[in-house]
């Protein structure tokens, strides 16, 4: 497990932005374009997105440039949930 970890580096000082989907009854309007909350590196979007209330969460995502394997370029909250802890590690 640690050689994945130490083979798969992330660059959280890339760009990257936080964006918003337009939510009704906190539900993703998906006729809609998402919106940006805040543009910065990847590391300053993981903190924006963690600084949100848990229970909207699921409206935010982080695009950026791809890092194979471990960031896409759209970031569910899922992911970035598991980015944000691995970023503990390091």
């Amino acid at each position: 497990m640690g050689d994945v970890v130490a083979e798969s580096k992330v660059d959280f000082g890339a760009r990257a932005v936080l964006n918003k989907w337009p939510s009704l009854a906190n539900q993703r309007q998906p006729d809609r374009e998402p919106y940006q909350v805040i543009e910065g590196t990847l590391d300053e979007c993981i903190s924006a997105f963690m600084g949100k209330p848990a229970a909207t969460r699921h409206l935010y995502e982080i695009r950026t440039a791809s890092q194979p394997p471990l960031v896409t370029e759209t970031l569910s909250p899922e992911h970035v949930l598991e980015l944000a802890r691995l970023r503990e590690f390091l």
